[in-house]
């Protein structure tokens, strides 16, 4: 884990934030904090709730009861106010493939108001920083997969936001590319930007600030990873998922 640039102001809350699906309770009552600029890692076993909760947290599904807020906006009232605030990166990337790269970021940059201005700028600094400055022009979908998840983690931040979900952005990749895209994330995190990431990789969950872990829809524990190591008796947070994953009875959420 590294240190952050955390600096106590709450950006993320929720106090019994539930979703239910008919008689299925998909989150259940969970309350939680994230600090601005913090890394927050947000694990659980396949059909724990983490993405249902998070789908809440994006403003893309409406709660059954409880509070939350993104970014000082209410997920009831405010949904539309926290999309634009927030970046948001899926396991598919996020990126049209039979889109150009300068396309894919012209297109991000329109949807979120910024001027022409802006978007050839931050155009030209991606290209140089990813040095992709000879891919521009290529469409999306000849690039390599590492090159296409560093490049859907820079347009989801492309419009500045001061929050970024990461759904399981990391999935099927190499061990090198993964601490790449780590590496960005942590100076994401340097310039104030709020990470909530999930993750099936339990070695990724020792980089970050602190990690919660769900079980049938709640949260079972949540803290740093070197104090839950020490909660669990454990040696790696792969120890600690096992213990607490052993606890779930249920199989899809």
């Amino acid at each position: 884990m590294r240190a952050s640039n955390m600096t106590g102001e709450k950006v993320i809350t929720a106090d019994k934030l539930t979703k239910r699906f008919g008689d299925f309770v998909a989150v259940d009552q969970i309350s939680f904090e994230v600090e601005k600029g913090e890394i927050f890692g947000f694990l659980g076993a396949n059909g724990a709730g983490k993405t249902t909760a998070m789908r809440m947290l994006c403003g893309l599904s409406l709660p059954t009861s409880g509070k939350a807020t993104v970014a000082g906006f209410d997920v009831y009232k405010d949904n539309e106010k926290i999309k634009k605030r927030i970046g948001y990166m899926s396991q598919k990337f996020s990126l049209y493939e039979d889109l150009t790269v300068k396309e894919n970021m012209r297109f991000y940059g329109g949807i979120y108001g910024m001027s022409d201005a802006f978007i050839k700028q931050k155009t030209a600094f991606i290209l140089h920083h990813l040095h992709l400055e000879n891919e521009g022009n290529k469409l999306v979908k000849s690039l390599p997969l590492g090159w296409k998840q560093k490049l859907a983690f820079s347009v989801a931040i492309f419009h500045e936001p001061g929050i970024v979900f990461l759904d399981e952005p990391t999935g099927g990749v190499d061990p090198v590319t993964r601490r790449e895209f780590w590496n960005m994330i942590y100076q994401a995190s340097e310039i104030g930007i709020t990470i909530f990431v999930t993750t099936h990789y339990m070695d990724e969950a020792e980089y970050c600030n602190r990690v919660s872990i769900m079980v049938d829809g709640r949260i079972e524990a949540l803290d740093s990873p070197s104090n839950l190591k020490k909660q669990y008796n454990a040696l790696s947070m792969d120890e600690v998922f096992l213990q607490l994953a052993r606890k779930a009875t249920r199989i899809e959420s």
